[in-house]
């Protein structure tokens, strides 16, 4: 069986962000039943020296489509760029990751195969080659903030359960 870096990165990217729109939704409905300011949850941290929800947001889309950017044009940096203050722009962030992960082909995640990526932070600067770079760097990445977020939610109230983590699982059809 082969498995390429196409399989291992864009299925999980497209199943995530759709279960990261799904507990956003959860969190705005939340908002709305409790009487809760949304920038309460889009400013909640987990510990005062980690980031808030919406970093946590928008890191979900600079380790997933930004990392395929980052790909492209050899170089990758952390985002430290205003995120939207509110959901329907957190929402409207998440979507637009999502649709343009989703017209990604195969062979052009692939063909990313060997590429040198440098993950470039101030002075640090770290070398990789692509697939290196985008399994071993950014979707662990993705995962940490992803989880992040739900955990933020969870420890502020909003009603979500694993299955809103995991989202619609890749069953055998």
């Amino acid at each position: 069986m082969s498995f390429s870096l196409y399989d291992a990165t864009v299925p999980a990217w497209r199943q995530t962000l759709r279960a990261v729109m799904g507990y956003l939704d959860k969190a705005q409905a939340h908002c709305d039943a409790q009487g809760v300011a949304p920038a309460t949850l889009i400013e909640a941290r987990l510990i005062d020296d980690m980031f808030p929800l919406g970093f946590q947001i928008n890191s979900v889309c600079v380790h997933s489509l930004g990392a395929i950017e980052g790909v492209r044009r050899g170089t990758f940096s952390p985002d430290r760029s205003p995120w939207p203050a509110d959901f329907a722009g957190l929402r409207a962030k998440v979507q637009a990751t999502l649709e343009a992960i989703e017209r990604l082909q195969p062979d052009e995640v692939n063909g990313l195969m060997g590429r040198d990526v440098t993950f470039q932070r101030g002075e640090v600067a770290v070398p990789f080659v692509a697939e290196n770079f985008l399994l071993s760097f950014s979707l662990p990445n993705f995962y940490f903030h992803a989880a992040t977020g739900y955990d933020i939610l969870r420890s502020r109230g909003v009603p979500l359960g694993k299955v809103d983590y995991l989202g619609a699982v890749r069953k055998k059809a």
